[in-house]
């Protein structure tokens, strides 16, 4: 269903405005650009996919948990450990998806790509959003269609300027594929959320608290990351491994994720989730500085920086069309 606000100003009906939601997107992606930095580092030091997947969510539970206990009480964990349990099932699912699946493509793909093939390819989820929310019920209006395709365009071209300048096929395939699953994955755990928080009632206030949400979908999560480890039996991490996904938990897990959840839930309305979730192309600039001044990625050439043009471009249409 389309939003009945349209033509309603922003401020009126209660909707943050979309430069704000934009802001706070950037800032959630330009954490979220260390996850694929890393990755890749882990990744060329020999450190297992699956240890760089588990150890993170892992890491997550234990930071977000002492967090909410020393900030908000054992009273306040206990009621969000409550809720978990209450609704098992669903935070199984919505964790599952949302947060395993997602992050173990990613790193599967970190181990067969550089991570800036992977950053790019990453913002297929920014496709994914307006199908997923159609899957639930939701329409992003045609204007926002638009933007979508001008940043996939950018998209497309980044991936295309780097096989021709060297990178292997297979290599762009095995970070391709498993990315275009984790574009899926991530806008699913994500609106399960949206939906549950928005449902109202005692569950809706308890998740208003993007770290108890995100606590939440982390708890999902484990599960599907013990079972992942029970079948590919990895060899032990190394201490960097250890130290590396430590680092991805509290910068690209508490952080971002809990900032980019915050402002995802900020709204009802999917012409602004759909914005929110665009944000994520941002992190394809902050991946290539980061590759850049780390791990000594060469720049683009000028077909690339048209490419990440085009990303960018799609990006600031969202804020200047928006509605309030």
């Amino acid at each position: 269903m389309v939003s009945t606000t349209d033509s309603v100003p922003a401020m009126a009906t209660g909707e943050p405005r979309m430069p704000r939601l934009i802001g706070l997107g950037l800032a959630a992606a330009a954490f979220f650009s260390v996850t694929f930095v890393l990755n890749r580092a882990m990744s060329l030091d020999g450190g297992h996919w699956v240890w760089s997947a588990s150890l993170r969510y892992l890491d997550m539970a234990i930071l977000l948990g002492g967090f909410l206990l020393v900030r908000r009480g054992p009273g306040y964990l206990a009621e969000v450990l409550r809720l978990f349990w209450r609704r098992l099932k669903f935070w199984l699912v919505a964790g599952g998806i949302g947060f395993g699946v997602f992050y173990a493509a990613c790193c599967f793909a970190a181990d067969h790509a550089p991570g800036w093939i992977i950053a790019a390819t990453w913002q297929c989820t920014i496709l994914a959003t307006p199908f997923v929310l159609r899957a639930f019920g939701e329409r992003v209006p045609l204007r926002g269609i638009i933007f979508l395709v001008v940043i996939f365009a950018g998209i497309v071209i980044i991936n295309l300027n780097q096989i021709a300048r060297g990178a292997e096929p297979h290599q762009i395939i095995a970070g391709v594929l498993p990315m275009l699953v984790a574009a899926v994955a991530y806008p699913v755990g994500n609106q399960l959320l949206n939906r549950a928080k928005h449902a109202g009632g005692a569950d809706g206030a308890l998740l208003a608290d993007p770290v108890a949400a995100v606590l939440l979908l982390t708890l999902g999560s484990l599960p599907f990351f013990a079972v992942l480890v029970g079948v590919t039996l990895p060899p032990p991490p190394s201490t960097g491994q250890i130290a590396s996904t430590a680092v991805i938990a509290l910068v690209a897990g508490g952080l971002a994720t809990t900032l980019f959840l915050y402002a995802r839930n900020l709204s009802r309305d999917p012409y602004r989730i759909a914005a929110v979730d665009a944000t994520q192309s941002g992190e394809v600039g902050f991946a290539l500085l980061g590759e850049m001044l780390w791990l000594g990625a060469p720049a683009p050439n000028l077909l690339g920086w048209l490419g990440l043009a085009a990303v960018m471009g799609g990006l600031v249409g969202f804020t200047l069309k928006s509605r309030g």
